[in-house]
């Protein structure tokens, strides 16, 4: 990481204007000592003038006045790599990115983790200044920012370009965490857990994914890449992943980010990063251990919040709800409150950030 970035300027040398001239012979030269009342009055004074002259001219180490995060510089130059060998827990991270609007959802999800003991796996990736500083103040050491930093970020809407600005750093990320040799899951933070996802992680697959329809499976369904729709892709999700450290898993991830290069967003084609993803799949496929992860541990949220029927005769399989098939912001709290999981109202005390 750029250690350039948003640095204060160097403080030039302090240069005496007006040196104090010759000692006169003439004039009886008054010596004060450190240790008089006069001298200490002197110190004391000294000490109040830097303390309020030095937030201002960088006299103070900036650490000082960056409350438990530690120096605001410090997390500028905090690497990916660094972060990474931090938070991991048996070579394996967990990861989501994160935007400064979407820091409430970024506290539930991690409420719901902390109860199935899996917090200090987590690594956020911050998208802007204000997330770094912030998880870090809270959480130090569990927030990292892979420059550059996107521009500003709003709740980007769905299908917006600042959305796929947003998304399309994902792959290169994961790919990042794979080549230093770390298992990484990856999650939305418009998720909720309700019970462990490692139970459900079975064998020594390159890449595990979740289906994104929302017609419902049979419980015993192929773990298999699903065919092709009527676009002539699948439609897994992107939102879910876990991949280990593997050549297949590094290749589908190389594969994502050359989709994304191919298809970039345009006001005629608004795409987002799935798209890709599910191509890679596909073009991989052969080469490339893949495994589908259970429906009725894993569903969308067009079959968990629209489907109660099919939410009751699974009822007690569910490990990961994802709020998706629902646009903005105040809508996905609301729903989530609608079903009890919108955790931070009541369990703020639970989350590493506390209470936001």
């Amino acid at each position: 990481m750029s250690s350039l970035l948003h640095q204060r300027q160097q403080q030039q040398p302090l240069v005496n204007l007006y040196p104090i001239s010759p000692r006169s012979s003439i004039v009886p030269q008054r010596t004060i000592s450190l240790f008089s009342r006069t001298g200490l009055f002197v110190i004391l004074s000294l000490l109040v003038i830097l303390g309020v002259l030095s937030p201002s001219i960088g006299l103070l180490p900036e650490g000082l006045f960056s409350g438990n995060g530690g120096s605001l510089s410090r997390w500028r130059d905090y690497s990916l790599a660094e972060a990474a060998a931090f938070v991991a827990k048996n070579k394996t991270i967990i990861v989501c990115a994160v935007s400064q609007p979407y820091l409430p959802f970024l506290n539930n999800w991690l409420i719901s983790i902390s109860k199935q003991k899996h917090q200090e796996k987590v690594l956020v990736i911050a998208e802007d200044y204000a997330t770094l500083y912030k998880v870090n103040q809270k959480w130090p050491g569990h927030a990292v920012l892979v420059p550059p930093a996107p521009d500003a970020q709003t709740a980007h809407k769905f299908g917006s370009q600042g959305f796929f600005n947003f998304t399309s750093r994902r792959p290169r990320h994961l790919l990042h965490i794979l080549d230093l040799g770390y298992n990484v899951m990856y999650n939305d933070v418009d998720m909720v857990w309700l019970a462990d996802p490692f139970l459900y992680l079975e064998g020594n697959h390159d890449v595990y994914f979740t289906d994104d329809m929302a017609a419902v499976k049979p419980l015993n369904h192929s773990h298999d890449l699903p065919p092709p729709g009527k676009k002539g892709r699948t439609y897994i999700c992107s939102c879910m992943i876990f991949l280990r450290p593997t050549t297949g898993a590094k290749q589908v991830m190389k594969t994502w980010i050359e989709e994304l290069q191919v298809q970039p967003w345009s006001k005629t084609k608004k795409s987002n990063d799935q798209p890709a993803f599910n191509w890679a799949l596909n073009k991989t496929a052969g080469q490339v251990d893949l495994y589908l992860l259970p429906q009725a541990a894993f569903p969308s949220g067009g079959l968990y919040f629209k489907n109660k029927t099919w939410v009751e005769e699974t009822k007690g399989l569910h490990v990961i709800i994802h709020n998706n098939y629902i646009t903005g912001f105040d809508k996905k709290i609301k729903r989530f409150r609608d079903f009890g999981l919108w955790l931070v109202d009541d369990h703020a005390s639970e989350s590493p950030l506390g209470r936001l």
